[in-house]
């Protein structure tokens, strides 16, 4: 026994004699429980102010909580499917797509990523962008650990689009597909020239707070209705991208160049050709020079950033180009139809 338990010991004796059985035991429900929190420690709590305890979530490798959602089939699920959303928003608008593919007997999952929505960390800014991929595999594992035999998919929007992509070329074998809608693949030209570039590396030693402008919400969809809601999200992030942020982005877009030519992995690329927030040319450089025999593009005439948010037949179109390449792609059976 050491000196530290031999203390403690008597000092159990000493309340018992002193106070009574009362005290002693709550003194050993307090020594049997070292994980009780002590008297009035608050519990961790989202940026809105609700406790973690109330949230569904996931603790990453850092101690940040990160909120999830889960959309979980009827019966038993044929594949598990990961959503991954884009910058300054959270993965409640996607929603309708979870909902259809869960109508197809898959499991779909998300989480906000560090920084976004109802998870922790910094607002839409983070120390090195290999934290969302490493936090979205984390997320992976875990849902295999309870569906070990299930096929895996990823569905990346914009900035997700980027964290898909080089997640699943860190770990090619254990994906079954990858769907990008108006991913992040390379940077626009317009915006990234050598000088613009160039500029951006010295403010981010000298200002790397310094912010370079909103999203604009105009360019998200051409349904005014999606624009407002999006404008209205107040989960979504509607301040400036500082310059940090700018650079972890363009390191992303890097780090794909250099790992397209080795995706050997089925994907599908959905993409607007008025896409002002995420330049086409890179899906369409992707789809060219990526060596995958199972690859597929489709360009919407006229569409915005965000297709699954669009005019009405475009978003309708996307939800059918996504549910039916899944399924498509899962193991030989036979398929359940969409629910009407």
């Amino acid at each position: 026994m050491n000196a530290l338990t031999a203390a403690t010991c008597l000092l159990v004796a000493v309340f018992s004699y002193l106070y009574g059985s009362d005290v002693l035991s709550l003194l050993r429900v307090s020594l049997a429980d070292p994980s009780m929190p002590e008297p009035g420690a608050a519990p961790r709590r989202s940026p809105q102010g609700v406790p973690y305890t109330d949230l569904k979530h996931i603790v990453n490798a850092d101690g940040l909580h990160l909120f999830c959602r889960y959309w979980e089939p009827a019966g038993p699920p044929r594949a598990l499917v990961l959503i991954v959303h884009g910058a300054g928003e959270h993965s409640g608008p996607y929603e309708e797509i979870a909902q259809r593919l869960k109508e197809l007997s898959l499991m779909v999952f998300a989480h906000d990523h560090v920084g976004h929505g109802q998870s922790e960390g910094e607002r839409m800014n983070i120390k090195d962008f290999q934290i969302y991929i490493r936090d979205s595999l984390q997320h992976v594992d875990l849902m295999k650990s309870s569906h070990p035999d299930l096929p895996v998919f990823i569905v990346g929007h914009s900035m997700g689009g980027a964290i898909s992509i080089l997640t699943a070329c860190e770990r090619p074998n254990d994906f079954a597909g990858v769907v990008l809608i108006a991913p992040m693949v390379q940077m626009n030209p317009e915006s990234a020239t050598p000088f613009k570039v160039f500029m951006a590396k010295v403010l981010n030693q000298v200002l790397p707070s310094l912010s370079l402008g909103s999203i604009e919400s105009k360019w998200v969809s051409r349904d005014k209705k999606q624009v407002e809601a999006y404008d209205n999200d107040e989960l979504n992030f509607h301040g400036g991208m500082r310059v940090s942020f700018g650079m972890q982005l363009m390191g992303a877009a890097a780090r794909i160049e250099k790992e397209i030519s080795s995706i050997s992995w089925p994907f599908l690329l959905l993409h607007g050709d008025a896409d002002r927030l995420c330049d086409i040319r890179g899906s369409k450089m992707m789809h060219e020079n990526a060596p995958s025999s199972d690859k597929k593009i489709k360009v919407y005439e006229g569409g915005y950033h965000a297709l699954h948010h669009d005019l009405p037949e475009v978003a309708e179109s996307v939800l059918k180009e996504v549910t039916g390449w899944i399924t498509e792609h899962l193991p030989a059976m036979t398929s359940p139809q969409p629910q009407s």
